[in-house]
């Protein structure tokens, strides 16, 4: 279960909320069925906390939105991938720990 600070990202709403985002966003690619992905999902929460304000930490189901993954090459899943000025800066594939993920987005966000 998502927390609140992470936000749900569709096929429609993505290009909108990468360009328009003023800090740096954490694109979690996922599915239901991806037992990687769902023990994951604590340490993506985790950040959203941690960054709030700093970090807009978003998922999106693969399943239900097929056209970015494949835009982006994403091949498998979990993968993370951080924007930054509406372009891919970094990412990270599989299951990671949280402070992992930690040093891929520390060096993106502003004091």
């Amino acid at each position: 279960m998502a927390s609140d600070k992470v936000q749900t990202i569709t096929d429609s709403n993505f290009d909108t909320i990468i360009k328009t985002a003023t800090v740096p966003v954490l694109v979690d690619f996922w599915a239901e069925w991806c037992q990687p992905c769902l023990r994951l999902g604590p340490s993506v929460d985790a950040l959203a906390a941690e960054f709030d304000g700093k970090l807009i930490v978003a998922k999106m189901n693969v399943d239900e939105n097929p056209m970015t993954p494949s835009r982006f090459g994403v091949r498998s899943i979990p993968m993370l991938v951080l924007f930054k000025g509406g372009q891919a800066v970094d990412q990270s594939i599989g299951l990671v720990p949280k402070d992992e993920l930690k040093k891929m987005v520390t060096p993106h966000i502003a004091g």
